[in-house]
């Protein structure tokens, strides 16, 4: 299961460069991200979305190759190239993976106006090792669907403090049995 985390940052840069070195640790296999979306809030009020991946340029440079592959077969290379362009940007807008768009712009109107926020969404992590890479990096939460205790040691790694229990969602709690169960 993963989990989404919204964090506040006083400024873009800080929250570029936070979800870079958490690209390098996924590199490293520390954490495995489902997606990392930068919400900016501007000073007029309006949200901008800084996605990892731009779908409408993907989908049309994957569309113009087929169409080119296609347009060839009709001895036409170049038509089939612009079909297949506008026809991969069109889906590619309409595509949407990872976080919602919506519920991001919609979150983010918390923010005051000229700061950002990161929202992550997490699949799996090694969480002692990944908090004390942040150790003080600053930053709010905002939300999470966190437990309480991992919240908790969250909060504490961004202020600087050393968190009280490791987090680490590696391990599923669900094989593990019961302590202090019913005696018969």
């Amino acid at each position: 299961m993963s989990d989404l985390i919204f964090i506040a940052f006083p400024t873009e840069e800080k929250a570029v460069e936070v979800r870079k070195r958490l690209l390098e640790l996924q590199q490293e296999y520390l954490i495995e991200l489902g997606d990392a979306v930068i919400a900016v809030k501007e000073a007029d009020g309006n949200i901008r979305l800084n996605q990892l991946l731009n779908l409408t340029a993907t989908g049309a440079v994957s569309g113009a190759l087929w169409g080119a592959l296609v347009g060839l077969i009709f001895l036409n290379p170049l038509l089939g190239t612009a079909v297949g362009a506008g026809a991969g940007a069109l889906s590619g807008k309409l595509t949407d993976v990872g976080i919602n768009d919506e519920f991001m712009k919609e979150a983010a109107q918390a923010l005051q106006p000229g700061t950002a926020g990161l929202f992550l969404l997490v699949r799996k992590v090694t969480g002692d090792k990944v908090l004390k890479e942040f150790e003080g990096v600053g930053g709010t939460v905002v939300s999470t669907s966190l437990d309480e205790e991992k919240e908790t040691a969250l909060r504490q790694a961004l202020a600087g403090h050393v968190a009280a229990t490791p987090v680490d969602q590696t391990q599923d709690t669900a094989d593990k049995p019961a302590e202090g169960g019913a005696t018969s």
